[in-house]
């Protein structure tokens, strides 16, 4: 039977239902999808640069939470509400994520929770 071990922190938004925040399985950490909300309050701010941001932050501080960071992520998974938003999303990814980049799949969705325009997942390799 594998281990698995349930990633919390108040540093990312919490589960809002049948789900944890991060898994650790392994040698490996899987982040749930992070809206651009902020942990505190659970607002939204305006516009996909400060929502991508904010999403980052939130799987930042899973990762952070599971002995894990940017530099160990493998696999992202990007969902926009509007493809139109790509070029200002991939700008504001590009200072957070370096390089050598994750892998990643960008997909539009019709709709995200709250009306959120970014929703980010990660994989990542836990840090020994």
């Amino acid at each position: 039977m594998h281990h698995r071990e349930v990633v919390r922190t108040n540093a990312s938004p919490r589960a809002l239902g049948p789900y944890s925040q991060g898994i650790v399985a392994g040698d490996l950490v899987f982040t749930a999808g992070q809206l651009g909300g902020d942990p505190s309050s659970g607002q939204l701010p305006e516009g996909i640069e400060a929502q991508t941001l904010q999403a980052l932050q939130n799987v930042a501080a899973i990762l952070e939470a599971a002995g894990s960071g940017w530099g160990d992520v493998v696999k992202t998974t990007v969902f926009l509400a509007d493809m139109a938003d790509f070029a200002a999303f991939n700008a504001v990814y590009a200072e957070v994520v370096s390089e050598p980049f994750p892998a990643r799949s960008t997909v539009e969705v019709a709709a995200l929770p709250k009306g959120a325009l970014i929703e980010i997942d990660a994989i990542a390799v836990r840090s020994a």
